[in-house]
């Protein structure tokens, strides 16, 4: 039988004074690309983290560091060398030559987790794009790991093909690809067309990776999907129907979880996916209320939630695991809301906290409308929830929830 090679890898960040504070490298990140590198199922041997003034053209660290870097390598018998920030093809090879490992960075240890972690079709072909673009700049420079043909970190997906040989087929799958996931766009597209005719609000869950977005998804609506305590378990899309009170339905969201330094290859290839947020009524922010470094995790999740949202959408902050902690962690603001979805409890609040939000400048009202206002039962059916709608001899009985322009112009056959 055939024995399973772990990969080994010493683990090195570069912290240098001309970097932005989501360029450099701390002994937090370090600590996240240790669980990293286990969730693509290596194991660390070692961690290095250099401060210098800027970094070195040649080599990113300096030569002297990466011959410590490659001593390392030799006595803790590791065959890779893994980066926390983002290298030039030329650096990478630099550094394999000096090392004798393979060299990787963050952005390639990501990619090759989300192969992993792909299931559905739509998910191996954002993955898969996300690779290639990430792949096609890179090939003049990278040596030894793109060649590996033994299988391990890096080399899964497109990085078992003889890449450096074929630009122009890479270019013309990359088309392809997005050809392929513009299709997907349609199709979630009309499907959403179908919502908004339906009136049916959207709630979307964000957070970052591991924060227990899927668990609360599942227990909110028994969705029953895995829910492991593992980083990017989620990667595809999941929505099911969740009824928060008697006159409120929602269509409850889950989404990719975030992380610091997530590469913009995969920002770009899951904006299929990650659209469902722009179109969100409102955003579920899933917050490890017992995480250490959850003020930087909730500074990342409201950086890309600017970035793909659209301005003005409520966002409740939902700190799980909050029977983890005491009370005084947590803040008490109107939009935020404790909860554990391992116990269920502040499930009710939240559902409450939802419908509050929604309802915001909507109105629940019942209508008797004249037979001659028959053209504002359409006008309700697009703009409105109608709940209820009966002909009767006095006029056309409807219930509904109205957002306040409607409101105003129906004022006149609102039932007290």
């Amino acid at each position: 039988m055939e024995q399973h090679i772990i990969d080994r890898a010493v683990l090195v960040g570069l912290n240098a004074d001309c970097f932005r504070p989501e360029q450099a490298a701390t002994e937090r990140t370090l600590e996240e690309l240790r669980s990293l590198l286990e969730t693509a199922g290596g194991e660390c041997t070692a961690t290095v983290l250099q401060n210098r003034h800027a970094p070195d053209a040649h080599s990113f660290i300096g030569e002297g560091k990466a011959q410590e870097v490659a001593e390392l390598v030799r006595a803790t018998d590791a065959n890779m060398v893994i980066f926390d920030n983002e290298l030039s093809p030329s650096q990478m090879r630099a550094l394999e030559e000096l090392t004798g490992a393979v060299v990787l960075d963050r952005s390639a240890l990501i990619l090759d987790i989300f192969a992993q972690r792909a299931r559905t079709a739509e998910g191996r072909l954002q993955v898969e794009l996300a690779q290639y673009r990430y792949l096609l700049p890179r090939l003049s420079g990278m040596g030894t790991s793109l060649s590996r043909l033994g299988g391990g970190i890096g080399t899964r997906g497109p990085g078992e093909t003889k890449l450096e040989t074929d630009r122009r087929h890479i270019r013309r799958r990359i088309e392809k690809l997005e050809q392929e996931l513009e299709a997907v766009r349609q199709v979630r597209a009309t499907a959403r067309e179908r919502r908004i005719h339906a009136s049916v609000p959207v709630a979307a869950l964000v957070g970052y990776t591991n924060a227990g977005k899927s668990t609360i998804l599942n227990r909110l609506t028994g969705a029953e999907i895995p829910a492991n305590d593992r980083l990017f378990d989620t990667l595809d899309t999941t929505t099911r129907r969740l009824k928060v009170s008697d006159t409120l339905t929602v269509l409850l969201s889950d989404t990719v979880g975030f992380i610091a330094k997530l590469p913009h290859h995969l920002v770009s290839a899951f904006r299929a996916t990650l659209e469902e947020l722009e179109y969100a009524d409102v955003l579920l922010h899933v917050i490890d209320a017992s995480d250490p470094d959850r003020a930087e995790h909730i500074a990342v999740v409201d950086r890309l939630i600017e970035q793909l949202a659209k301005p003005g959408t409520p966002v409740i902050e939902c700190y799980n695991k909050s029977d983890l902690v005491p009370e005084d962690r947590i803040p008490h603001r109107s939009e935020c809301v404790r909860v554990s979805a391992a116990t269920g409890e502040g499930m009710d609040e939240l559902l409450s906290l939802i419908e509050t939000t929604l309802n915001r400048g909507l109105h629940h009202c019942k209508l008797l409308l004249p037979y001659a206002q028959g053209g504002r039962i359409e006008q309700l059916h697009e703009k409105a929830q109608v709940l209820s709608c009966e002909y009767t001899g006095e006029g056309i009985a409807v219930e509904a929830i109205v957002p306040e322009a409607l409101f105003g112009q129906l004022r006149d056959w609102v039932q007290e």
